[in-house]
């Protein structure tokens, strides 16, 4: 399964380290269990999104994940691809940049013929072949005719796709230079966040995360003087204050690091999709590694 991480310490930047792919299994072990892509996105201090990825599979050399990437940012976002949608190459990997803003997802649309009709020239920023970027397009055009709005344009996207196409999940982090947005649609895929305090539950500690099955690790000190929110695909630590996010719920952390949340997708999607309805490929990506 796809592995999102998203992260702010808004108003201040923080240095963070990364291993995308910490511990990899041996390469006898099935292709399928190996990622399909590893990306980190994180934003210069004048606001220029950065994005360092690559298409990486067992057959090939990994050590662009696995080499640890250290970066300043106010918002970090990373994913793991187990790609159900589009070949191995740059273009499918998360995550995608359109309109100053990063966005990764986890999940399975279907219905694209019918996405990309209803985008019409709003499809020109998609550079590959996923339901992700094709998702991401809708949720650009609609945060445009919202003057900008993300959060409105996130909830007009989703509502369209929940509506009027077949839906396994919608899971998102999406990023600007001071501003997180996250969404859990349906409750397919868990989703969970974290409002850390500077130090941790212990109140003296710097930031390790690492993910048990995502093979995800980062790492910073800086947290051990700063608060930041976190959200993941799974819980990162032991620390007892992350919260899974409820179905439909949409986060947003400004950058100001004001923390609000509210459901804006109260409903099942019209055509909800179980693994048994998805391509071989497709449902392999969404099971757990």
């Amino acid at each position: 399964m796809c592995r999102l991480f998203g992260m702010s310490s808004a108003p201040r930047r923080s240095r963070a380290t990364f291993w995308l792919l910490d511990a990899p299994d041996n390469l006898s072990v099935q292709s399928r269990r190996d990622p399909d892509g590893t990306g980190l996105g994180y934003f210069t201090a004048g606001g220029i999104p950065q994005v360092h990825k690559a298409p990486v599979a067992a057959f090939q050399d990994r050590s662009f994940a696995q080499d640890a990437a250290v970066v300043e940012s106010t918002t970090f976002l990373a994913h793991i691809r187990y790609a159900s949608t589009g070949g191995l190459k740059d273009a499918n990997t998360h995550p995608f940049e359109q309109d100053g803003r990063l966005f990764a997802h986890n999940g399975v649309i279907e219905g694209l013929e019918r996405l990309d009709a209803h985008l019409g020239d709003d499809r020109s920023p998609v550079k590959g072949d996923t339901d992700s970027e094709r998702f991401f397009a809708l949720i650009t055009r609609e945060s445009a005719a919202r003057g900008g709005d993300v959060a409105g344009g996130i909830e007009a996207a989703a509502r369209w796709v929940a509506g009027n196409l077949p839906v396994y999940a919608l899971n998102l982090v999406l990023t600007t230079a001071d501003e997180l947005w996250a969404l859990r649609y349906p409750d397919t895929h868990e989703l969970h966040v974290l409002e850390r305090r500077p130090g941790g539950h212990h109140g003296d500690r710097h930031l390790h995360h690492a993910g048990t099955s995502g093979r995800m690790r980062i790492h910073s000190d800086d947290l051990a003087r700063t608060r930041a929110t976190v959200i993941a695909s799974e819980r990162m630590d032991d620390d007892p204050h992350w919260r899974l996010m409820d179905p439909g719920e949409l986060l947003h952390v400004g950058a100001d690091h004001t923390v609000s949340h509210r459901i804006v997708l109260p409903d099942e999607p019209a055509h909800r999709l179980s693994l048994a309805d998805l391509e071989p490929a497709a449902a392999t990506s969404q099971q757990g590694n």
